[in-house]
């Protein structure tokens, strides 16, 4: 019962968003659209989801994972080339921002590190002997 009414609400919020862009193309068209039009549009959008998530859904289990990652979404589009490198950019884009993210972290913790180890290390030389390490060598593990 509650998947019928998650799925309902879905295709409501489907039908909004497909009767929204309908609408804004038919003004833009100066074209008129109905709403039978609207719901068969819906429909078909409904069934291509759909499909697109069972593929992506077998694409991922074929791979001996339960995540659906971007490597299945670009095997999904690999017969579109203009999709595939539209996706393939975007991906790419986002590595590669992600990339310059850790590497900013990275480099502000390495800062951090050296400005503070020398402090750390002499006020804890009697504990280092104890332990038999020392601070820096603790803090580069974390």
């Amino acid at each position: 019962m509650a998947d019928e009414n998650q799925e309902e609400r879905l295709k409501q919020a489907l039908w909004f968003a497909v009767g929204k862009i309908a609408d804004e193309e038919s003004l833009r068209r100066n074209r008129n659209v109905t709403p039978q039009f609207i719901g068969a549009l819906m429909e078909l959008v409904w069934t291509q989801i759909e499909a697109v998530a069972q593929d992506l859904e077998s694409f991922s289990r074929h791979a001996g994972r339960s995540t659906i990652t971007t490597d299945d979404v670009l095997l999904l589009a690999r017969r579109n080339e203009d999709l595939h490198g539209i996706i393939k950019d975007s991906i790419d884009k986002e590595k590669a921002s992600k990339a310059k993210a850790k590497a900013r972290r990275r480099d502000s913790l390495v800062a951090q590190e050296n400005g503070s180890i020398a402090e750390k290390h002499v006020d804890a030389s009697d504990w280092e002997q104890a332990c038999g390490f020392t601070i820096y060598g603790f803090l580069r593990v974390f």
